[in-house]
């Protein structure tokens, strides 16, 4: 028969106390991981809500053109991703309005035409060739920030507001002839800005990106 073990009280209390501290512990960690989310799902409202409140200010922007019937042989084609679109000169100006914002995957084909954009799950745009105004390499745009010349920007008038759209491709070698292209078929504006992400003063574009 196995004899019976006479615990002390003190021995008792204590692990009383440990089982105490045990559940104490679970219930903070419980509390600290539901301040948590709450915490990430304010962030996230105030980033949707800021969101919405530029897209309200953009509002007055007109809606982007579509693909004509026939847009002509592709000359250039480019798979790779699109970064979004600023107020021309201002890299962190994100425009919003009518799709704009989203970044996404991105086919782009230039034509005589202009520039076709097929975002798979978000909205297509096109900008014609008569409201091209310029294309340079640079370095980032709307907050995304490359290698220095990893972008490619296009810029172009929309309505009247002149637009930087961001664009990588999936081979960046063939940057330098995008540019060469869209510049040959722009119609420059007179007071078209020219600004890259690092400098307010206009520089020549080169295929190794704008010079600083």
């Amino acid at each position: 028969m196995t004899p019976l073990i006479n615990l002390h009280p003190a021995y008792l209390h204590l692990a009383a106390e440990q089982k105490s501290a045990d559940v104490t512990d679970w219930s903070g960690r419980i509390g600290w991981i539901v301040g948590l989310l709450l915490f990430v799902a304010l962030l996230y409202w105030l980033m949707r809500e800021g969101w919405k409140w530029r897209g309200t200010l953009q509002s007055d922007l007109p809606e982007l053109p579509t693909v004509p019937d026939a847009p002509g042989a592709a000359r250039l084609e480019m798979s790779g991703r699109y970064h979004g679109s600023t107020t021309a000169g201002q890299w962190l100006d994100r425009i919003v309005a009518h799709g704009l914002g989203t970044r996404s995957k991105a086919e782009v084909t230039l034509t005589d035409a202009g520039v076709d954009v097929v975002r798979p799950g978000a909205s297509d745009f096109f900008i014609p060739a008569a409201q091209l105004r310029e294309a340079r390499l640079d370095k980032g745009i709307a907050g995304k920030v490359l290698t220095e010349g990893g972008m490619l920007i296009i810029t172009w008038q929309h309505g009247d507001k002149l637009i930087d759209s961001g664009f990588r491709s999936d081979r960046a070698a063939g940057h330098a002839a995008w540019v060469e292209a869209v510049n040959a078929m722009s119609h420059p504006a007179d007071a078209a800005p020219t600004h890259s992400t690092a400098s307010s003063k206009h520089h020549p574009i080169t295929t190794e990106g704008t010079a600083r």
